[in-house]
């Protein structure tokens, strides 16, 4: 395996942009496709030391993962992309797919977007943006993002016991069950948090954000406003709260 990075840097991606995996081998096969900036086509041209690309699998169609598509189909005619529920061999829950020189396995993880899988080759899993060793992910409600769907997927990878995770972004995780753990705490702690906020009276999104993140760059003003609906969504599928011309409320008894 060969981490490539995208060479798209930002305080959204990381500072040296996505991760990309090349698994060189009999079936060469690059782990999400970037965002078509040369030097990373470069650099998967020098790490394929001359092979064709074979294959791109992709982790979900965010434009950070799929936008390099066109370009590397243009280097390399032959290759064949396949992403979750999409295309002419979408790929499938626990497929079993030749990538380098063995297998992957397809392993469906929707929540942060409702096409997202990570893939399992042997201990290790490259989980696209289910999870990264620094901050959260943003569960973009309005986008289809889906917090039950997200805390599910969470508990299956857990359940697998990986040794480690391979990222989109920022480092490789080599403690995969507590970083897990982490992340489902945060979550359980945040929905205490907009569940107290509630019992002071019904608020909109936005209020909620102003109070329940004190601390908020204006940049990140709105992935903030997605994971909070994305939380409020998941009560309301728990008959917890409700939602009426905008503003959120506690169900009776909560």
């Amino acid at each position: 395996m060969i981490l490539l990075p995208a060479g798209n840097p930002s305080p959204w991606t990381g500072p040296t942009g996505n991760n990309t995996f090349l698994l060189p081998g009999a079936t060469p096969t690059l782990i999400d496709a970037g965002v078509g900036v040369p030097e990373h086509l470069d650099a998967v041209a020098a790490a394929l030391a001359g092979a064709p690309l074979a294959q791109v699998l992709i982790t979900h169609g965010h434009s950070d993962h799929i936008k390099g598509v066109p370009a590397i189909v243009e280097r390399w005619p032959g290759v064949r992309v396949r992403r979750f529920g999409e295309g002419d061999a979408p790929l499938a829950d626990n497929e079993r797919v030749a990538a380098g020189d063995g297998f992957v396995t397809v392993l469906y993880t929707p929540g942060h977007a409702a096409d997202h899988c990570c893939f399992q080759l042997g201990q290790e899993i490259f989980c696209g943006d289910l999870l990264q060793a620094v901050g959260t992910v943003v569960i973009p409600a309005s986008r289809g993002g889906s917090l039950r769907d997200y805390l599910s997927s969470l508990a299956r990878i857990r359940g697998l016991a990986p040794a480690r995770l391979l990222p989109a972004h920022g480092p490789i995780i080599d403690d995969p069950i507590a970083l897990v753990d982490r992340y489902v705490r945060h979550r359980a702690s945040r929905e205490e948090q907009l569940l107290g906020l509630l019992r002071d009276g019904p608020a909109t999104v936005d209020a909620l954000v102003s109070r329940a993140y004190l601390k908020l760059d204006p940049d990140f003003r709105g992935a903030a406003g997605e994971s909070v609906l994305a939380h409020l969504v998941k009560l309301r599928e728990e008959h917890r709260v409700r939602e009426r011309d905008a503003l959120w409320s506690l169900e009776s008894g909560e």
